[in-house]
Parts: C-alpha cells; sequence; structure tokens
C-alpha cells in the first residue's frame, strides 16, 4: 500500500489513527485551518501526486464546517493530482433529510452527494447510513457498511448476560430490518415499539410489538440525537416486565439533554460506537461503551487497495 495515504480532517483525528494502525501506515500531514471570518484552508503537508488518498471525516456537529472541510481537501488532492480521492464518512450529515416528507422541502442528503462529486470525490464510504437509499444518491461506488457484527461480538462475549435472555427491540417500525438483522446474529426474538412523532427530535411510545416480560430487552438504532425517542421506549419496556435494558447505537450524536436523560434512564448499559468521536462525552458520562469502527474501515480500505472482496475483508476484520 505504498501509494496510500490516509488523512485526518478535523472531526475524525482519533478513528484515522486507529485506522493507521490497523494499516500499519503512517497518518498523512495535513493541515485544517479556521479562520477569524468562517473561512476554511486545508492544507496538505506531503504529496499526493499520483496517490490513492483517504479522508476520513464524519460531517456530525458543526456539520457545515466539517463539510466544508472535506470539500476543500478533496479539491486540493485534485489540483495536486492524486489518482483518487474517497471519502470515508463514519457519520454522514443530513442523512435525515432524505426525502420530501411535505412540500417545498429539499433533499439535502442529494445536494451534499453531489457536492462530494463535484469537488472530486471518487469513492464515499459510509457507515448505518439513516436511509439507506441515499447509496443512489451517488453515481460513484458508495459502500455502506454496518457496526451490528460489532455491537452483536460485545453482547455475545459480555459478562453475566445469557444471549438467550436477550430480545432485540426496534425503537420503531422503521428500524425492524435493523433489529432483525441484530437478532439474527444473536439468535433473539424481535419486538418492535409502535412509536408517534408529532414534531421533530419528539416522539411517543404508544404500543408494543413482542413480548419483553422477564427478559433483557436491547434497543438498536442507527442513531442517537437528543434521546427522548429513546427514553419513552425504555420507560415502556420497564413496564412490560423487561428485567433490564441496553441501548445500542451506531452514532452516538448525543446533543442537548442526551447524557442526563441516559444518566438518568436505568440503563443496564448504553453502547454507541466511535463513528462520530466520543472524548468529551464519555467524561460525562464514564459509564457509556463506545465500540471503535477502526477494524471495519480499515478492512475495506484494504479491499479497495487490493481489489479483493469487500464483504470477505469486513467478515475476517476481528480474526
Amino acid at each position: 500500500m505504498n501509494n496510500t495515504i490516509v488523512f485526518a480532517l478535523s472531526s475524525s483525528v482519533g478513528l484515522a489513527k486507529e485506522i493507521c494502525k490497523e494499516l500499519n501506515l503512517p497518518l498523512g500531514k495535513c493541515e485544517v485551518k479556521h479562520f477569524a471570518d468562517g473561512e476554511i484552508l486545508v492544507e496538505l503537508g506531503e504529496s499526493v501526486r499520483g496517490k490513492h488518498v483517504y479522508f476520513v471525516q464524519s460531517t456530525n456537529k458543526p456539520v457545515n464546517e466539517n463539510l466544508m472541510e472535506l470539500l476543500i481537501g478533496i479539491d486540493a488532492c485534485k489540483r495536486a493530482s492524486a489518482a483518487t480521492v474517497n471519502c470515508i464518512i463514519p457519520y454522514y450529515g443530513y442523512a435525515r433529510q432524505d426525502r420530501k416528507a411535505k412540500p417545498r422541502q429539499p433533499i439535502t442528503s442529494k445536494l451534499v452527494a453531489n457536492l462530494l462529486e463535484s469537488a472530486g470525490a471518487n469513492r464515499v464510504v459510509t457507515m448505518d447510513l439513516h436511509a439507506t437509499q441515499i447509496q443512489g444518491y451517488f453515481d460513484i461506488p458508495t459502500d455502506d457498511i454496518t457496526s451490528l457484527g460489532l455491537i452483536a461480538d460485545y453482547f455475545k462475549h459480555k459478562e453475566g448476560l445469557d444471549v438467550k435472555d436477550i430480545v432485540v427491540v426496534s425503537p420503531d417500525h422503521g428500524g425492524t430490518v435493523r433489529a432483525r438483522n441484530l437478532a439474527e446474529s444473536l439468535n433473539a426474538p424481535v419486538a418492535i415499539i409502535d412509536k408517534r412523532r408529532p414534531k421533530p427530535n419528539v416522539a411517543v411510545a404508544m404500543n408494543l410489538l413482542g413480548d419483553v416480560n422477564g427478559k433483557v430487552a436491547v434497543i438498536i438504532d442507527d442513531m442517537v440525537d437528543t434521546a427522548g425517542t429513546l427514553v419513552s421506549g425504555i420507560d415502556m419496556l420497564k413496564a412490560k416486565g423487561a428485567t433490564a435494558v441496553y441501548a445500542c447505537c451506531t452514532h452516538g450524536i448525543l446533543s442537548g439533554p442526551a447524557i442526563e436523560r441516559l444518566k438518568n434512564a436505568g440503563l443496564a448499559g448504553f453502547i454507541c460506537t466511535n463513528t462520530i468521536d466520543q472524548t468529551e462525552k464519555q467524561k460525562e458520562y464514564p459509564e457509556m461503551v463506545v465500540l471503535s469502527v477502526a477494524p471495519l474501515i480499515a478492512a475495506v480500505i484494504s479491499a479497495v487497495e487490493h481489489n479483493s472482496s469487500m464483504s470477505d475483508a469486513l467478515s475476517h476484520a476481528f480474526e
């Protein structure tokens, strides 16, 4: 992989370092500057001529700054004659604006795809997109990989927990496929929370489809933002007889009151990944478990560079 360079932009420095460790590569030299007027400059500290460049950058808060850093970095590489520019976007911002929910709304996740392509990206890799159809918004190779294997592995090896006692719970109808996939890995049954969302970031749990009485409930979602939806679901599961409740997600956005809500929810555990850097949040909530997606992303980069099967590489990522 002598022609491969991995650069870290502002939001994913820690993750990029872990990926480079997995690949036995040095982290590429790159400096990001933010000026007083809000403008951004990305300066590459080494030659990329003829190289295969990988930028690691989640577009979480501040979403627009992180997105602009990525676009500017792509442009810098194209103008410096990089062979390919590949965007590793573990958390894809604006993914919740994937359709027109009512008249005169934008489809911003498509706009972001257009911007990345126009800037010159040759490939995009994401993790657990909120809406899988976003892959179709790109006309370049796009791979969406999942962290469900990581989460399943965590529960299979957790001391004091028998997987036979687990019921996997989807927090809404839209997450049923995700819950079913995790349940298959754990050989567990599935339950679904029926909820209504009267306005953004507000949801009310209405009913439970399935049985959690006397069982350990494991709620799985792609993201946890303010945790309001999650907490209402936890309360329902306890009322329905769950002996313990775990909450899991790929993307721990954890905005506003999320940390306090999780602390007070009486969870047996909260598990997320480092698609979004959790260094500061772990100081507030040291009980949270953060799983690293670095082995998965490193496997993807290796498969791309060696023109090998990506599914095989991912299946062997933890061997």
